[in-house]
């Protein structure tokens, strides 16, 4: 396998970038990059109101020349595509996989995802730094002294990984998922647990001898991913969140 193909692309977060949310983060994996704010709402959805438990959510959307060509904003449609709720779907799912919804209280924290480069891998760069910006909200809750504890109880990440030209491949570009004769999304926290795995065979059925290649690529990469995590949020080495 070629040693580029089982490495992540360039990896860089940032924190505290923007001034006014409580949270916020900007991933740049090889050249998609994504902005991520965490904002804090003090109130829950009707169905948590009284059970004294929070809530966290997340929305995704992609800036119009993201792109090579210039995609029309989904406000001036009327309406969220179908990718776009299912992908903002998968981001809250993922973050609330590593929160301690209990100790949060009756508060909300939505997660706003814009991809401002799009290159590959929009989903799971979305995951990665989400999760940063929802950390560094969590800790502006614990400064203030609105929470007693950090309520994250852990990290989470995602990576894609797919089958192109008959080899694996991680992290795919743009160039290479169109080609992929598979494509992965795995959903990982910082301890080795999954939390999500989207596989789709797009021109002929894969072997399971395969995916467990894809997916031991796919923790290799999540590994430095989750270093990454800690190094920029200055959480030690050995420490969940």
């Amino acid at each position: 396998m070629n040693p580029k193909a089982g490495a992540l692309r360039p990896l860089a977060i940032e924190i505290d970038v923007m001034r006014n949310p409580e949270g916020s983060a900007r991933i740049a994996m090889g050249e998609t990059v994504v902005l991520c704010s965490a904002s804090v709402d003090e109130k829950v959805p009707p169905f948590l109101k009284g059970t004294g438990k929070g809530w966290v959510t997340a929305e995704y959307s992609m800036l119009p020349r993201s792109t090579n060509d210039r995609m029309a904003r989904e406000a001036a449609r009327g309406k969220q595509s179908g990718r776009t709720m299912e992908i903002q779907r998968l981001i809250g799912r993922a973050l609330r996989a590593v929160v301690d919804l209990d100790s949060l209280g009756e508060r909300t924290v939505i997660v706003d995802c814009d991809v401002l480069e799009a290159d590959g891998g929009t989903r799971t760069a979305s995951i990665t730094g989400g999760a940063v910006a929802l950390h560094r909200a969590f800790t502006w809750l614990v400064e203030q002294e609105k929470l007693r504890f950090h309520p994250m109880r852990d990290l989470v990440g995602a990576v894609s990984v797919g089958i192109v030209g008959g080899a694996p491949v991680l992290d795919l570009c743009y160039a290479e998922d169109s080609r992929a004769q598979v494509d992965l999304n795995v959903v990982m926290t910082g301890d080795g647990r999954f939390v999500e795995v989207q596989g789709t065979a797009e021109e002929s059925p894969f072997t399971p001898a395969e995916l467990e290649t894809m997916l031991g690529l796919a923790r290799t990469g999540l590994a430095d991913i989750h270093q990454a995590q800690r190094r920029v949020l200055g959480i030690a080495e050995g420490r969940p969140a």
